[in-house]
């Protein structure tokens, strides 16, 4: 019995993640929220997780901010090297962003590539992907305050953002784009106890349940 009644209720979840996902299409939210934030010349943006740039592409193109492009998988991070070579303001950085340094290996499945989940897309392996601890990248790098950060790293954002939040950095960084990912175990649990976190610093802005979300620091 309590196996069917996981079965139904991990059907209950993926059709309510579904409606979440035609929700956003249906409001356009990659071309709308996402590109939606008071930026200019002089803003500093981080791309946690920059796949081959698209966003650091339309989010400079907008606004013509500074980028730090965080892709710690080689193949992705040529590629955001080779398109964005041309523009200083656009830094393509070999590694992400997480709680602590170390190489793991990394699964390859295009944007949906993860420390955390082999899929059945997965195309090969990647053994000396790095992850660098947040709060030493942000010094290294001489980071003072982030305009927008977003994170987009395949199951790696429960970890970093519990970084960000314990060492307080998170009170530096003005708005926050999150995709939380459902398959990493007690996701709605870890997500909601973030979240709460969250908001003792940041405002909701709004909100597309393990699809994409946006806070606003309180203090602006």
């Amino acid at each position: 019995m309590s196996k069917i009644l996981d079965w139904l209720d991990s059907l209950l979840i993926h059709d309510s993640y579904q409606r979440t996902v035609r929700r956003w299409f249906r409001d356009k939210g990659d071309s709308t929220l996402r590109l939606d934030y008071p930026l200019n010349a002089d803003s500093i943006v981080l791309d946690v997780g920059g796949y081959k740039g698209d966003f650091s592409a339309l989010i400079h193109e907008k606004f013509n901010c500074r980028i730090f492009i965080f892709e710690p998988v080689p193949t992705f991070y040529c590629i955001c090297q080779k398109r964005f070579a041309s523009n200083p303001k656009i830094i393509t950085l070999n590694y992400g962003l997480s709680d602590t340094s170390k190489t793991s290996q990394i699964y390859i499945s295009e944007d949906a590539s993860s420390f955390y989940k082999r899929t059945p897309k997965t195309l090969g392996e990647v053994e000396v992907a790095e992850l660098r601890d947040c709060p030493a990248v942000f010094k290294d790098l001489a980071i003072e305050n982030v305009d927008l950060m977003k994170i987009n790293i395949e199951g790696g954002e429960y970890d970093l953002l519990q970084k960000l939040i314990d060492s307080t950095l998170i009170e530096k960084i003005r708005y926050l784009q999150i995709q939380f990912h459902n398959f990493v175990e007690n996701s709605k649990e870890k997500r909601q106890n973030l979240r709460s976190q969250l908001a003792k610093t940041h405002v909701e802005m709004w909100n597309y349940e393990f699809v994409w979300e946006s806070w606003r620091l309180k203090s602006i």
